[in-house]
């Protein structure tokens, strides 16, 4: 979304009074979406021979929200999921099991079965999990396509809580421990019902030529294997996701061209169409399609400092709050009507609403005065974000409405309701008050 753009939809958002009964309000560009969609699968596809199998499936925990799902599903895209609650939101999303990859480092066997049954895809994530799969397997065969996630041990990014390729990843099959290499090798030779292996080397924060080498590090174990099966017995490579997401301006950087170029750089042969692909990305996807606005409900000075306490805060955005060296956002202030906000800046803090000083969009921010009534937007929040509550205080989860362009103007859509007073209570427990008396 340009800044052209997005003046054109706060406007629109305000006049038409999203922030009348709410302090925030969240929203997602439905035509965006759909763009970053079909530069994913472009550029696989203009890399790849015509016909190779590939599925794109969105990290689901990157937007938890059944419109979305159901939005890049039409776009052809499947599902990533980590857990029984996302693979639920998969379902009733309508994917289809052919369209769905099970991956999380603590599956249960009530998860595994589940899978199996409706076959879904199963990436393994450590020996012990693959025992579990012998023996449900053993009793009741699976159209499910199963492999195992590696860890390459690659190295971190600069955000060491998402690399997920270092030494000591919790997940997956650490490839370089001694003896591992061997193992695996043997764990393929002895099930013919392995053919697919898995690997994912972090997200943000981690470059190009790091993830590219994890990849490459896949492809040759894939060879590796097939080769002492003597047969293509790993047929499909999960590559995973993890492409950076530019938080600093408004471009799109790198891009999916840029991250497929790196892939043929590092591993040629995996664009070859020997192998069909799977790709989990997610953030890369949603980031920067979607927006936050909030109403400046008071300033203040402190110290010296100006504030402005606004209603988004760590339950919108909680890696910034907790994190914000490694997440920081931009701040792009408007009046009262919802036009672009003039005068010379002053350092100020944006603070949320939550009851800890940390809670804060932005420190000494460089901003025009703002005022009561202001309205502040937070761009590049569509993954991540708003899309993943975090209840501190009770703060209730916002509305979400997707924004399209038609020749009236901006048209809004309602894809997640405000969090009720009514629902909150009964997510506290509230039908069960006298409990522990």
């Amino acid at each position: 979304m340009t800044g052209m753009d997005r003046d054109v939809v706060v406007r629109a958002a305000v006049e038409q009074g999203l922030l009348d009964s709410e302090p925030v309000a969240c929203l997602l560009d439905i035509a965006g979406i759909r763009a970053s969609a079909t530069a994913l699968t472009s550029a696989f596809a203009a890399a790849l021979p015509a016909g190779t199998p590939v599925l794109h499936a969105f990290a689901v925990k990157a937007a938890p929200l059944v419109p979305v799902l159901r939005l890049l599903a039409d776009t052809g895209l499947g599902c990533e999921v980590a857990s029984p609650g996302e693979l639920a939101l998969a379902r009733a999303a309508g994917l289809p099991a052919g369209r769905i990859v099970l991956d999380s480092p603590a599956k249960t066997t009530g998860e595994l079965r589940e899978a199996l049954a409706l076959g879904i895809a199963v990436n393994a994530d450590n020996r012990q999990e693959l025992q579990r799969l012998d023996a449900l397997i053993a009793t009741r065969p699976t159209a499910s396509p199963i492999g195992i996630r590696i860890n390459p041990q690659t190295g971190a990014g600069t955000i060491d809580a998402l690399s997920t390729a270092t030494a000591t990843s919790k997940f997956g099959i650490a490839l370089r421990d001694p003896g591992a290499r061997e193992w695996l090798v043997r764990a393929y030779l002895d099930r013919p019902w392995l053919t697919r292996l898995h690997t994912h080397s972090g997200s943000q924060g981690v470059p190009l030529p790091l993830i590219a080498e994890g990849v490459r590090a896949l492809h040759a174990l894939a060879e590796e294997i097939n080769t002492a099966a003597g047969r293509r017995q790993v047929d499909t490579l999960d590559i995973g996701g993890g492409l950076p997401v530019n938080f600093a301006s408004d471009e799109t950087a790198p891009t999916y061209e840029e991250y497929v170029t790196a892939l043929r750089g590092a591993a040629p042969r995996l664009f070859d169409g020997s192998y069909g692909l799977v790709t989990e990305f997610g953030r890369s996807l949603l980031a920067k399609n979607g927006l936050v606005l909030a109403r400046v409900e008071y300033t203040k000075t402190s110290g010296g400092r100006e504030i402005a306490l606004t209603h988004a805060g760590v339950q919108l955005a909680t890696r910034t709050a907790y994190a914000p060296a490694s997440w920081p956002v931009r701040i792009v202030p408007y009046d009262a009507k919802g036009a672009p906000k003039g005068g010379d800046p002053v350092a100020q803090d944006v603070a949320g609403p939550a009851c800890f000083a940390g809670d804060l969009l932005a420190a000494a921010r460089e901003l025009p005065p703002l005022a009561p009534g202001d309205v502040i937007a937070v761009p590049d929040t569509g993954a991540y974000f708003f899309t993943a509550h975090y209840g501190y205080n009770s703060l209730p989860r916002p509305s979400v409405h997707g924004f399209a362009e038609t020749p009236a103007g901006i048209r809004f859509s309602l894809a997640r309701p405000a969090q009720t007073p009514a629902e909150l209570i009964a997510e506290a427990g509230g039908a069960h008050g006298d409990a522990l008396l």
